[in-house]
């Protein structure tokens, strides 16, 4: 072929390869967009999971300095209340001392030669004397051991205003990001009504037809039996704030332990990393007994040990927002260890 054909050939080509590559940008610009794929239940699940790994942590804090501050208020309560009879004994001395000053003093000497003249004789008039000295002295003694009381419980009481008022502090900082929690709770609430058209939870609340799994009888029986009856009863984080032998409408994680132990007498703390220092480590666990989870990741959850079924570990607890009390296969998450309360 020719140059001179070539070179008339050429613009052709180069204008039917551009005529191409314009049809395929434009059809790539007015093809309609891709469907994003919706996420599967499994997708759904894991996040919920990896964002409550996230918040769970905190959530504990927001416990953790709550119940701290109620403590206080208590033990200042407390305090208040033993220093009302001081400050009245105070008082009551201080105006007894004080009639005693003033009658005595009362017309300076003048009441002295008085008192000498009508006495009968000089004898009497100094035993008077010596009587309203010791009166005197002693109430002055009195007054001092009662203000020294009131001093130290004064002291006492100071010092405790001033935890309270860091409590009260730490407690309206860990409630301003309770607010960002209930967002992102709300999202992951979003996600679970989109999954399950309804917001409830998936599965079954329970595993197996017992509840607990594995009887043992005691203490620890009476736990499980206490817990298991709270099954279907909503998350809700914080609560309770206080302990009742009555049911509670709602539970968190370590306050569903919490108020399970407390139905046989055992005060636990509202908070997870607290009641793994509050009994007996055991290794192998039985029916009642406290289970913990994440060990790498701050030890930020518990649930009760019911036994086993199908020859796997079972508990009962309060997983995450979204989601009601419910019985769980224990090894679903990585076991940090169990703790025999009151054991």
């Amino acid at each position: 072929m020719s140059p001179l054909r070539t070179a008339r050939r050429r613009p052709r080509r180069l204008l039917l390869l551009a005529t191409a590559l314009a049809a395929s940008l434009l059809a790539g610009l007015f093809a309609p967009a891709a469907a994003h794929a919706e996420p599967s239940l499994a997708e759904i699940e894991a996040e919920i999971a990896k964002q409550w790994n996230q918040l769970e942590p905190v959530i504990e804090d927001y416990n953790k300095a709550h119940g701290d501050l109620l403590k206080s208020k208590k033990k200042a309560a407390a305090i208040d209340a033993k220093l009302q009879p001081l400050r009245l004994t105070v008082e009551v001395t201080r105006t007894r001392v004080g009639a005693i000053a003033a009658e005595y003093y009362k017309g300076g000497r003048n009441q002295e030669i008085n008192s000498l003249l009508s006495s009968g004789s000089p004898k009497q008039f100094a035993e008077q004397l010596a009587i309203l000295e010791y009166l005197a002295h002693s109430k002055q003694e009195q007054i001092a051991a009662t203000t020294e009381a009131k001093a130290l419980y004064d002291k006492q009481k100071s010092e405790l205003d001033a935890i309270i008022a860091d409590q009260v502090k730490k407690d309206a900082e860990v409630g301003a990001k309770k607010k960002a929690i209930e967002a992102e709770v709300d999202r992951l609430q979003a996600l679970r009504v989109k999954a399950y058209g309804s917001g409830a939870p998936g599965g079954s609340y329970k595993i197996g037809s017992l509840c607990p799994a594995t009887a043992i009888g005691g203490n620890g029986q009476k736990v499980a039996v206490a817990a298991c009856k709270q099954i279907s009863k909503s998350y809700v984080f914080g609560s309770p704030e206080e302990l009742s032998k009555s049911p509670q409408p709602h539970y968190d994680c370590s306050g569903l332990t919490q108020w399970a132990w407390y139905q046989v007498g055992i005060r636990l703390s509202h908070y997870t990393k607290d009641q793994w220092t509050e009994g007996k480590r055991v290794s192998t666990p039985q029916t009642g007994d406290l289970v913990f989870f994440f060990p790498n990741d701050g030890l930020h959850h518990v649930g009760l040990y019911v036994g086993k079924v199908n020859g796997r570990g079972v508990m009962v607890h309060a997983p995450h927002t979204g989601d009601v009390v419910r019985m769980a296969y224990i090894d679903t998450m990585p076991i940090a260890g169990y703790i025999r309360p009151g054991g």
